[in-house]
């Protein structure tokens, strides 16, 4: 079933009422559990884009209000999809899959839960953006002092690698509790899912692809053409544009 936990049979008889068109004007509602289920989904996944179009958008413009360049937030918004596609993968792994349901004590269901993904993109979007802005901000105070990308990349991780490795190390322990002492299967799915995130977030994707990527782009890093130089606001309290090197 597209649903997860519902029966094919009731999920098209319910469909097939609803498509069906009764004569004389009247109207059919179709009540009980799954149709509950199938209203709730849809519901979720018919609102879910715009969220993450929204979400995408305003955190687009305010990356790039605070460090000045129009490829730094496009750069982070990919790097934290990254770090939730790798969590989802692992919900669908372990708890549709049923992979490790022996060492974790949960039976397996053969769907993950519909509400799961989206609560956990809540969740892990924030929190790995709080850990890019971190590492960014100290790489761009070292791009403003030097004026070379290099120096700043490397400056900026060497600073702040313990600190972002150190925080994420004790939401992994936090995360990773739900999934050992929780009996409710929706917390293992969700501790599990944001355990996983963390550590691919805080060791793959800062600790490597950013910097990598920073690296490989230079300059680039810190485009943003003239007039929006002159037009957008300055919201870093460190910065002010006469000391912005030009790429």
């Amino acid at each position: 079933s597209k649903y997860g936990m519902l029966d094919t049979r009731t999920e098209a008889l319910v469909e097939a009422i609803r498509n069906t068109s009764p004569p004389g004007g009247f109207s059919v509602l179709v009540d009980g559990g799954t149709a509950g289920v199938i209203d709730y989904v849809n519901t979720l996944y018919t609102a879910f884009p715009l969220a993450l179009l929204l979400v995408a958008l305003i955190t687009y413009v305010v990356l790039m209000l605070l460090f000045r360049s129009l490829v730094l937030p496009l750069k982070a918004i990919l790097m934290n999809a990254l770090s939730i596609l790798a969590s989802y993968g692992a919900l669908v792994f372990i708890f549709q899959q049923g992979h490790f349901s022996n060492l974790l004590n949960f039976t397996p269901l053969g769907f993950v839960e519909a509400s799961s993904p989206i609560l956990m993109f809540c969740a892990l979007f924030g929190l790995s953006m709080d850990y890019e802005v971190f590492l960014l901000s100290r790489i761009r105070e070292e791009w403003l002092r030097t004026g070379d990308n290099s120096t700043a990349v490397a400056d900026g991780l060497a600073v702040t690698g313990r600190i972002i490795t150190a925080a994420a190390a004790i939401m992994f322990c936090v995360f990773g509790s739900f999934v050992i002492k929780d009996p409710l299967h929706i917390l293992k799915v969700f501790g599990l899912g944001l355990a996983v995130a963390v550590l691919i977030d805080v060791t793959l994707v800062r600790m490597v692809l950013v910097p990598s990527i920073m690296e490989l782009l230079g300059p680039v890093n810190w485009w943003m053409p003239k007039f929006l130089q002159r037009s957008v606001p300055t919201i870093g309290v460190e910065v002010t544009p006469e000391k912005v090197p030009t790429p």
